[in-house]
């Protein structure tokens, strides 16, 4: 297969699945990983696909939001690993904020249902997973609610996480990188994750590595305001120690 041929199919398998990555495409086309950065730098070049830590996405992707139901498919497992390992984060009979996302919303899931806590959420999924937890106290942040997303915005969830000191935030973001920081496609989500950083004492991230490297629209922190990054194994050993060096603590399950 000729270069052109192979980078036109790359494009397509961008566009189809959202994403790709560098070791995937070698084995796919049998060439070497070198040869697969230098067909997505000419793709990138060409305009056609963004670079991004370990692949590429496709252009246009950073202003796309897909739906929940389109994210929570994504990364499944190592989602279900990263907040079977947060639950050790949890304060017994303490009080936590736990922000919209489809891995925060597994983590609620995960929640032993004689678990003893007050939770506060602006997340309609969140408290779905919740609300038959005899032992939670459930208090749920009101506000408009982003129909991609399922959480509440604007000035009642502001001013809600206004009047809240938590032991821990249990954070979602769609993008992390040492450079960009934390960063979400909508403006109004970040103006909620901004607040819920304020208004907890220890913020823990719970993000796969997929998102490392990724840059949305609206930046909400950065990984400075991050106690704990719990992701998966695929972030590399070096990829942590950069952000460890930062001062984020590490967990890769």
């Amino acid at each position: 297969m000729y270069a052109p041929e192979r980078q036109q199919e790359i494009l397509r398998l961008a566009q189809e699945s959202g994403r790709v990555d560098v070791l995937s495409l070698a084995e796919e086309f049998q060439v070497t990983a070198e040869t697969v950065r230098r067909d997505l730098k000419a793709l990138d070049r060409a305009g056609l696909l963004r670079r991004v830590h370990g692949g590429a996405i496709p252009v246009g992707r950073l202003h796309f939001e897909p739906d929940l139901a389109e994210r929570d498919a994504v990364a499944a497992d190592e989602k279900d690993r990263i907040a079977q390992a947060a639950l050790a984060e949890l304060p017994v009979d303490g009080n936590v904020i736990v922000d919209a996302g489809t891995t925060t919303a597994r983590l609620a899931a995960a929640v032993p249902v004689d678990a003893t806590l007050t939770v506060v959420t602006h997340a309609l999924p969140v408290a779905a997973r919740l609300a038959d937890h005899p032992g939670i106290a459930l208090h749920l942040v009101g506000g408009r609610v982003r129909h991609r997303t399922r959480a509440a915005v604007d000035a009642w969830a502001l001013g809600s996480y206004a009047e809240i000191n938590a032991d821990v935030v249990f954070l979602a973001t769609n993008g992390f990188s040492p450079d960009s920081g934390l960063t979400t496609p909508d403006l109004a989500e970040a103006a909620v994750k901004r607040a819920v950083i304020r208004a907890a004492r220890r913020v823990v991230l719970l993000a796969d590595s997929g998102k490392f490297g990724q840059e949305h629209f609206a930046r909400f922190g950065d990984l400075t305001d991050v106690d704990l990054l719990i992701t998966d194994t695929a972030l590399s050993p070096d990829d942590a120690r950069s952000i460890e060096s930062r001062g984020t603590e590490v967990v890769r399950a």
